[in-house]
């Protein structure tokens, strides 16, 4: 362990991927039944550098009715992270649990903003890192 005091800082935040596909539109506006919804998280971390980490979380909503897709978001979101001072043991839940979720509160944004002109506008807002409820059907929640 290093007699230094621990330093953290985010040096860089940014967009790694982001897609959307509505494979079966227009026909699929006129579905009457919602989708199920699935949600898919995946997160990580790697050294890139001395005292350098990339975090990353990306996340993949797929809406579906029957055997039609309805539309499929993904968005993957990085840092690179700054953190010297940590004892190795402590490094791994530090990079997996505390990024992550910053990582996440991050990635919501570019969710957002992949879908907005494809009319699957959001209906009720709750406060941030709150779920959110749509009534369109094939909207993204």
């Amino acid at each position: 362990m290093s007699d230094q005091q621990p330093r953290f800082s985010i040096e860089k935040l940014y967009v790694k991927d982001l897609s959307l596909e509505v494979p079966n539109a227009p026909q699929i506006y006129l579905e009457r039944e919602g989708p199920a919804i699935d949600l898919q998280l995946q997160s990580g971390s790697k050294a890139i550098g001395e005292n350098a980490y990339e975090v990353f979380v990306t996340v993949t909503v797929t809406a579906k009715s029957a055997d039609k897709t309805f539309f499929l978001v993904e968005a993957g979101q990085a840092g690179i992270f700054h953190i010297e001072g940590v004892p190795q043991e402590d490094l791994a839940p530090l990079l997996s649990v505390g990024h992550a979720s910053v990582r996440f509160d991050a990635s919501r944004p570019s969710m957002e903003h992949s879908r907005s002109p494809h009319g699957t506008q959001p209906q009720k807002r709750f406060a941030p890192g709150a779920p959110k409820i749509s009534t369109c059907p094939g909207a993204l929640i």
